[in-house]
């Protein structure tokens, strides 16, 4: 008997629809599953004919067929032991019912239970594109899959439970639907009344969070770059819920949701060592799997020691930081990852770090400082918007009483600045001011006379190329956006021009 049971595949998040047809035929006992599987799907052979004795049904002693249709697209992972286990049930008639509008993914246990996978969101959304009723998946992704409405979700902990459901027995209940709801960044000791100091920084870093921009802070050792970096999520706004579908999408494809914490509520902050991988920043694999770069969307990624890092690694931002995606290409397919993200970068200007220092003698050579900082490439240094000094901190404000202006206070006034730019790009898939594609910023970025003036002699005298220009201009929208006014001012460009580094002392 043929019988035919719909389930979802996925390569990296782009996921499809897969229909699993099953026929039972007289034969030497044999069960082939044919449309270009993996070697994990080949094994579903076995952990299906356990998980039928588990129930108590008896495999069947002759030639099973299975097809994975369309079979000329590569099929890879364990979610479809579910799909493949129902397909079987409906072959020899243990299920009869119609389930032409159910979708079924999972991996199955040798005792018949269904463990968790990855990429529930994808898969749960796509079926929901394509017109199915009910979805079924492992009850540890339910709270994942139940975001999306308009479709019943149903969590299924073993395969006893599932044939109760499906044979009208003991039916499941569907889980309410229930979207992701922001959350503040959790508790910690970390807070921004910390930093001693420092107030360029602090600004610099408020600047930075209010826009969504790219940050790199330039200082001796010691001087709290680190230290502000990672401080930099308690002053972040909290995500809408677009921001935390997307999000949740990345570390689910990735398996790297928590069953404390199944969906992403909280900007990520993700701070790789300088030893890793290109294929561990941006994503590889031949089944390719996202990278730290993706694994930051809608957040943070600091990048500490940003001359240690490899050359050609830092290099292969470049694109992404400006399309805001990442698209790795490999033999079985192309996958594309979201990678919208505030870069943060913290480096010494030469390698002792004390270059610049009015507190303590460089011992490097001038070809040392040069080659040093040669490490970072010109048109990698103009994709941060704003480049900062970070000064030793004065003995004074190290043991000063006086309480610093915390996270809290902080973030109120982010917050208020974000809330004039949602206002600004709403029905726009624009989040914040570093987003504003380069067609539009005459439209949202308007100059007064004396700011014109000011921007046209920066141009003049610093010799800025287009990104730059593009680049000044949103800062200094964002700091009209602090500041609380629509048009941007002379002051707001001051501003822009004084974060953008053209007369560090280290970087010159």
């Amino acid at each position: 008997m043929l019988s035919v049971t719909n389930t979802i595949g996925l390569f990296g998040m782009n996921a499809f629809p897969v229909t699993v047809e099953a026929e039972v035929m007289r034969g030497l006992p044999q069960f082939d599953i044919s449309g270009l599987p993996d070697a994990s799907i080949k094994e579903a052979r076995e952990r299906v004919k356990s998980a039928l004795a588990s129930v108590g049904v008896p495999f069947p002693n002759k030639h099973i067929l299975m097809n994975l249709a369309p079979a000329d697209v590569k099929k890879s992972g364990t979610s479809f032991d579910l799909a493949i286990f129902v397909a079987l049930m409906q072959a020899i008639n243990v299920i009869t019912n119609d389930l032409s509008d159910c979708v079924f993914i999972g991996e199955l246990g040798l005792s018949g239970i269904v463990h968790g996978i990855r990429g529930t969101l994808s898969m749960t959304m796509n079926a929901k594109r394509s017109g199915y009723r009910h979805i079924f998946v492992p009850a540890d992704n339910i709270r994942e899959a139940a975001c999306i409405e308009g479709i019943e979700v149903y969590g299924v902990e073993n395969c006893i439970q599932l044939l109760g459901h499906l044979c009208g027995d003991v039916p499941l209940t569907p889980a309410p639907c229930r979207p992701p709801e922001s959350e503040a960044v959790p508790e910690t000791v970390l807070d921004m009344c910390d930093v001693r100091g420092q107030a360029k920084a602090r600004a610099g870093i408020e600047l930075a969070a209010a826009g969504g921009h790219n940050i790199l802070l330039v200082g001796s050792p010691g001087s709290g770059k680190s230290m502000l970096a990672n401080r930099l999520p308690t002053i972040l706004p909290q995500m809408t819920r677009e921001e935390m579908l997307e999000t949740t999408n990345v570390y689910s494809v990735a398996g790297q949701l928590s069953k404390e914490h199944p969906l992403m509520t909280w900007r990520p902050f993700r701070a790789p060592h300088h030893t890793v991988s290109a294929a561990g920043l941006v994503g590889g694999g031949s089944i390719p799997a996202p990278g730290e770069i993706s694994l930051a969307h809608n957040g943070v990624l600091f990048l500490d020691e940003l001359a240690e890092f490899d050359r050609s690694t830092l290099e292969i931002l470049r694109q992404p930081l400006e399309k805001r995606e990442v698209t790795i290409s490999r033999a079985a397919g192309t996958a594309v990852y979201p990678c919208s993200i505030m870069l943060v970068a913290a480096m010494n200007p030469c390698p002792c770090g004390y270059y610049g220092s009015t507190k303590k003698k460089c011992t490097c050579s001038a070809a040392q400082v040069k080659n040093y900082l040669g490490r970072i490439s010109g048109p990698l240094l103009d994709r941060f918007d704003l480049h900062v000094d970070v000064d030793p901190v004065e003995y004074d404000d190290l043991t000063s009483k006086e309480k610093m202006e915390s996270s809290a206070a902080i973030r109120e006034r982010v917050e208020r600045a974000r809330d004039r730019q949602k206002k600004r790009f709403a029905g726009m898939n624009v989040y914040c001011n570093a987003m504003i594609p380069d067609h539009l910023l005459p439209e949202f970025c308007v100059l007064d006379d004396a700011a014109q003036q000011l921007l046209r002699r920066i141009h003049e005298r610093y010799a800025i190329s287009a990104r730059t220009h593009s680049r000044l201009q949103r800062v200094a929208l964002s700091a009209a956006d602090l500041a609380g006014h629509d048009t941007v001012t002379r002051e707001d460009v001051a501003v822009a021009t004084q974060f953008r580094g053209f007369d560090s002392k280290y970087l010159r």
